[in-house]
C-alpha cells in the first residue's frame, strides 16, 4: 500500500490522487500503516509551521494594490487566487478564520468554523498563527479538491454523505487501517441524534480525515521502524495531541 501523490498543481476541480485498490487481506491493527515505496514518496505535507523556502511567484499587487509579498506559488489557478483576493478586503495578503471560510465557500460546500481551525492549523503560516497568506491558501485548496474526490469515490448513493463504513474504507485506501475503536470515537463526535445511524457531510469528512492524517504523521515520526507502536513521554503525548484538540 502506498500514499497517495499529490501533485503541485492548483485547480479549481482538481482531481483525486490514484487511489491504492483495496488489498485482498487487511493489514492487523498493530500495522496501522505502511512507510510508501522510495519512489512514491509524497511530496505534500502539512505545515506545522516550520521554516521554508518556497519559490515565490511576483507580486499579486495591481490592480489590487497589494505589496509585492507575500505571494503564490508559480502555477497557482486563477480561480484561487481570485477567491483569495475576493474575501481579503483590507488587501494585507492575508486572510483570518472567517474570510477563510468564505473563500472555500465559493468553491466547496460551506464550512464549519471548527474545521477552518483545524486547517488553518495543519496549513499554518509561520510568520501569523492566526492568518492564511496565498502559499498555505494554495497548498489547502489543492488538498481540499483530493478529498473532495476521495469522498465522491466512497459515496457510493451519492447522498451527499458517507456512514461509518465508507469513513472506514476511504481512510484504509489512503493506508490508514484505523481500529474500529478509534473509528467509533471519531463517529461519536457527529452522534447528533445518540445511538442512531451517523452520516457524516463533507464538512466532518474533512475534520476526520485531517485529524486522522495529522495525528498518523506526527505518530510516525516517533515510530520510525513502522511497527505501530513506540514509547512516548507524557510530555511528548500532550504536545502532540492537544493542538489538535486545541484547534477545534
Amino acid at each position: 500500500m502506498s500514499y497517495p501523490h499529490y501533485s503541485t498543481g492548483y485547480n479549481t476541480s482538481p482531481s483525486a490522487p490514484p487511489v491504492p485498490k483495496p488489498q485482498s487481506q487487511q493489514p492487523g491493527v498493530a500495522y496501522p500503516y505502511q512507510p510508501p515505496p522510495p519512489s512514491q514518496q509524497p511530496n505534500y505535507s502539512y505545515n506545522y509551521g516550520q521554516p521554508h523556502n518556497p519559490m515565490m511567484a511576483g507580486g499579486y499587487g495591481s490592480p489590487y494594490g497589494y505589496p509585492p509579498t507575500p505571494s503564490f506559488p508559480p502555477g497557482t489557478h486563477p480561480e484561487v487566487i481570485r477567491s483569495f483576493q475576493m474575501v481579503d478586503m483590507d488587501r494585507s495578503g492575508f486572510i483570518d478564520a472567517k474570510e477563510l471560510q468564505q473563500a472555500l465557500s465559493s468553491g466547496y460546500q460551506r464550512f464549519s468554523l471548527r474545521t477552518i481551525r483545524l486547517l488553518m492549523f495543519l496549513f499554518r503560516n509561520p510568520n501569523d498563527d492566526l492568518r492564511t497568506g496565498p502559499k498555505e491558501f494554495a497548498e489547502l485548496w489543492s488538498c481540499l479538491g483530493h478529498w473532495r474526490a476521495i469522498f465522491e469515490r466512497f459515496d457510493r448513493d451519492r447522498s451527499g454523505k458517507i456512514d461509518a463504513a465508507e469513513l472506514r474504507d476511504a481512510l484504509y485506501s489512503l493506508g490508514y487501517a484505523v481500529p474500529p475503536s478509534v473509528l467509533q470515537v471519531l463517529i461519536s463526535k457527529y452522534d447528533e441524534q445518540k445511538g442512531q445511524r451517523v452520516d457524516l457531510s463533507f464538512d466532518s469528512f474533512v475534520e476526520c480525515g485531517m485529524i486522522v492524517k495529522g495525528l498518523t504523521e506526527k505518530f510516525k515520526e516517533k515510530d520510525t521502524q513502522y511497527t505501530g507502536s513506540a514509547t512516548l513521554s507524557y510530555e511528548t503525548f500532550m504536545t502532540m495531541v492537544i493542538p489538535f484538540l486545541v484547534a477545534e
